[in-house]
């Protein structure tokens, strides 16, 4: 029988969560909710060098914010806590030392200085990378090279020192990835890596095989960067004799900039003018914000679909996935292992799906606040009518007053060129027959407001294709728009004449 499905996002509080991150902690969601799973929240804080005041809790709220709910975790607890690696500190030293015991882990006491003599040394043989391994452990100061009695002494004394993994020496390693296949390296290409630090801390080497070991993860999915450590994690576990407990890997591609020429930055966002993190980041030194997802106004539904299609596909051509439907689609036998190009213009695509299948009410309650922001009083069933006619024009919810400013305010300028092209010859006497026209109307909708308008252009023997853009110039300042007599209909008689008249005035009569 299988073991239960135990999956974690273990990310490290030292600043924002890069989209990468969110999409890893995505597939760990979609994998843990299909197979009924435990999805885990861990916090990797060991090196507290680089930790950032704020950053855990909005690696939370961000998650949170695109609909994913942990099973256990920092901010909800669990059986298997605590979910912080700060506050798990004194389990991990009994692990090293147990290292250490069975011949698997060593102390080593040099220094800075020291090491990059070595460093030093070896380059100027020629090495291609020096480092600290099966070969160069025996000149240096360490437990394996020095007599017992002075090693007890140095740990006696107080010495500083850091415990290492002895790595094996010309040992194939072999990892089974579900993505990638069969994964081979032989150690002497791999160095003694530090385990536990001066400072008392594990690496995250050594915290993440125990804590994933004492949590039964089932499953360890995270990105590529990852997979050059993974043989390391993989002796680990057998060095602790825990080789039925080891979990199945799987790393996810890389997410490469728009141009598909290197790995995604924060800089690529900043470049293009766009937001880059989930939710609104402020930098606790500078002060600084960077605009979020959220912020801008998508919608996390848009923003985690567009995240689970980089790198995998669902064998068929879907594009728009619900949470749920992604969660019975998802596998990760159909992630790829090349990189997948983040594509700006994409999400703004799958916002603006989202976004068009909003009912009008509900899209227009919230754009509301942005035309009470703007001094207008608020008639809902008005901004209804206009959500109606302008949500195909729109991408972002935030986009809705900006580019409907005319339905609420009447022009005072006219796009020149299409005034220049468009306001000539017989137009301005049309649209003076028009208004007169338009002011006998007595009935007042979309349809009469139009047969008056083609009615008006066949008696001045004039085509009403050559009048349109221009009688839309008129009334909001733009040559392209919604439906322009649904846009009549809805300003109503009084403030469609007096917009001709102004017009009239403004860009003149003849």
């Amino acid at each position: 029988m299988s073991k239960p499905v135990r999956v974690r996002f273990a990310p490290s509080p030292t600043g924002p969560l890069h989209p990468g991150g969110v999409r890893t902690a995505l597939f760990n969601y979609l994998l843990a909710r299909q197979l009924g799973g435990t999805f885990i929240l861990r916090i990797e804080d060991t090196d507290q060098t680089r930790f950032v005041p704020g950053a855990e809790q909005f690696i939370i709220e961000s998650l949170e914010w695109c609909g994913m709910q942990f099973d256990e975790g920092v901010h909800v607890g669990g059986p298997y806590g605590p979910y912080r690696q700060s506050e798990r500190k004194p389990m991990y030293r009994a692990y090293a030392d147990q290292l250490i015991e069975n011949g698997h882990a060593y102390y080593a006491f040099d220094t800075e200085q020291e090491l990059e003599e070595m460093r030093e040394r070896l380059k100027k043989a020629n090495v291609a990378s020096p480092q600290y391994n099966s070969i160069t452990r025996v000149n240096m100061k360490n437990s394996l090279s020095l007599p017992a009695d002075e090693v007890q002494r140095r740990l006696d004394a107080g010495d500083e020192f850091v415990i290492r993994f002895k790595m094996p020496r010309n040992e194939e390693v072999r990892v089974k990835d579900i993505i990638r296949g069969w994964v081979v390296v032989n150690s002497s290409q791999l160095d003694d890596k530090v385990l536990f630090k001066s400072d008392g801390m594990p690496t995250y080497h050594l915290a993440n095989v125990v804590d994933d070991y004492l949590m039964k993860i089932s499953h360890v999915i995270r990105g590529e960067e990852w997979l050059p450590s993974t043989p390391l994690h993989v002796l680990l576990y057998q060095a602790f004799g825990w080789e039925e407990a080891m979990p199945e890997f799987a790393h996810l591609p890389l997410l490469l900039k728009p141009d598909g020429d290197g790995k995604l930055s924060k800089r690529d966002g900043d470049r293009l003018g766009l937001p880059f993190y989930a939710i609104n980041w402020t930098n606790p030194e500078t002060g600084e914000t960077t605009l979020g997802y959220r912020e801008t106004g998508y919608f996390p539904e848009a923003y985690i679909n567009f995240l689970s299609l980089l790198g995998w596909n669902p064998g068929d051509n879907r594009e728009i996935f619900s949470l749920d439907e992604l969660v019975q689609a998802f596998s990760l036998e159909r992630v790829n292992k090349h990189g997948a190009r983040y594509d700006f213009g994409k999400l703004n695509w799958f916002n603006q799906q989202y976004l068009r299948s909003k009912p009008h009410a509900e899209l227009a309650e919230m754009v509301a606040p942005q035309v009470a922001a703007a001094g207008h009083a608020i008639d809902m069933a008005f901004i209804t009518e206009v959500c109606r006619l302008m949500n195909e024009r729109m991408t972002l919810v935030s986009d809705f007053y900006k580019i409907s400013t005319y339905f609420f305010v009447a022009p005072t300028k006219f796009e020149e060129e299409v005034a220049a092209k468009r306001w000539k010859d017989a137009v301005p006497g049309f649209v003076t027959g028009l208004k007169t026209a338009f002011e006998g109307l007595s009935t007042w909708d979309a349809s009469s407001t139009e047969a008056c308008f083609n009615e008006t252009a066949a008696a001045m023997e004039l085509k009403p294709g050559q009048l349109m853009q221009a009688y839309r110039l008129a009334v909001s300042g733009q040559g392209a728009g919604p439906a322009i007599f649904e846009l009549t209909a809805l300003l109503g008689k009084d403030e469609i004449v007096a917009r001709l008249a102004y017009a009239l005035t403004t860009l003149g009569k003849a």
